[in-house]
């Protein structure tokens, strides 16, 4: 087992290694795939995105900008128009929301 190991040492801790990055990779892949992803209309901060879906999340204002600074890279004070982030919103939620149809015109 040791000339084993000897023999092939450098190749058995790479696939080792290779399968735990896949691994690690394929965790944040499906985490991000839970929650909504949003794009930075002109005139938006994350204050406000936090407010705009207050009733599906039940993070404080803070929390919620501190969520999405963590899980979002390059993230960090401000935010473009364009950007997509991922916001503390599960999917699901969105879902169930319902939307109430306006009155009709008269």
């Amino acid at each position: 087992m040791k000339k084993l190991w000897n023999q092939y040492s450098y190749a058995i801790t790479l696939i080792l290694l290779s399968f735990t990055i896949a691994f690690v990779i394929l965790l944040k892949h499906q985490s991000d795939d839970q929650y909504v992803k949003v794009t930075i209309s002109e005139g938006d901060t994350l204050w406000t995105i936090s407010e705009q879906f207050a009733d599906q999340h039940s993070l404080s204002n803070k929390e919620f900008v501190s969520w999405v600074k963590k899980h979002n890279e390059n993230i960090k004070d401000q935010i473009y128009p364009g950007e997509k982030i991922v916001i503390p919103v599960s999917k699901n939620d969105k879902a169930n929301t319902t939307e109430l149809a306006s009155a009709p015109k008269e």
